[in-house]
């Protein structure tokens, strides 16, 4: 069941940028929906012109005021979005990190047997593009601001074919939690949001997903599959100042899956 958004101004006024839109099935979709719904202007980015066309439509819808390419992989790229946010705004208030990657062999394959580019590559992408997010996002913070990225619950306990981005996960909740203590002085937040499985593109290199959405949907306290607006209002919630002494938290998103043996 899709969660109504309704308009209310909560986030008025309030620029942030979100990463990982690939089409209206991403997570960060639900989020640029639920943050546009609550007032906030928006920079977007697509991976590459093939992704363009399917995340163009997506910026229009939410009046995107910054459309910009960004691959973390191609040098240049992220630093010359957050050029653009600097010369545009001069300000940023929230992020959204929503991008993780690792080569098909090496997300198959066993942890013990991870070859060493794909290892690097898996954690490049999937974890230090958020902390160099966070580096370039800090001295735009001027009145403080929020940081946040995806994680799942595979970062904490073996999920069978999640494999390498298991650990991936787990390096980027770390990374959370010592960017939230040094950046905390400055009333900057740093949260990782876990949601549940959703049937997404990056899902579709797990083997075996749906049968992974089938365990959740059985197990969960809620006996409900969340969707990606369900994680974009816990999301702005988190970016709203009622929620300005919460930080360094992994939030999960789940109907409760998470607390089921």
């Amino acid at each position: 069941m899709t969660l109504p958004l309704v308009k209310a101004q909560l986030l008025e006024g309030r620029k942030g940028l979100i990463v990982g839109i690939a089409n209206d099935r991403s997570i960060a979709w639900g989020c640029a929906r639920a943050f546009r719904a609550f007032g906030a202007d928006l920079a977007l980015t697509y991976l590459n012109d093939k992704a363009k066309k399917f995340v163009e439509p997506l910026a229009t819808e939410v009046e995107a005021s910054i459309f910009m390419p960004m691959d973390v992989s191609v040098p240049g790229q992220l630093e010359a979005v957050f050029e653009h946010i600097s010369d545009s705004w001069g300000e940023l208030d929230f992020l959204i990190h929503s991008i993780a990657f690792s080569p098909r062999e090496t997300l198959a394959g066993r942890v013990t047997d991870a070859p060493r580019d794909g290892f690097l590559t898996t954690m490049e992408i999937s974890c230090w593009s958020f902390m160099r997010m966070a580096h370039l996002a800090e001295p735009l913070m001027k009145n403080g601001g929020t940081l946040f990225t995806m994680t799942y619950y595979g970062s904490q306990r073996v999920v069978e074919n999640y494999n390498i981005m298991g650990v991936a996960k787990a390096a980027l909740e770390s990374a959370v939690r010592y960017m939230a203590a040094e950046l905390g002085p400055k009333g900057i937040r740093v949260h990782a949001i876990s949601p549940g499985p959703l049937a997404t593109r990056a899902a579709s290199g797990i083997a075996d997903f749906d049968d992974l959405l089938e365990k959740a949907k059985g197990k969960a306290p809620s006996r409900e599959l969340v969707d990606i607006d369900d994680v974009g209002a816990a999301t702005a919630f988190l970016a709203h100042d009622a929620a300005r002494l919460i930080t360094g938290q992994v939030l999960y998103v789940d109907g409760g899956y998470n607390v089921v043996d």
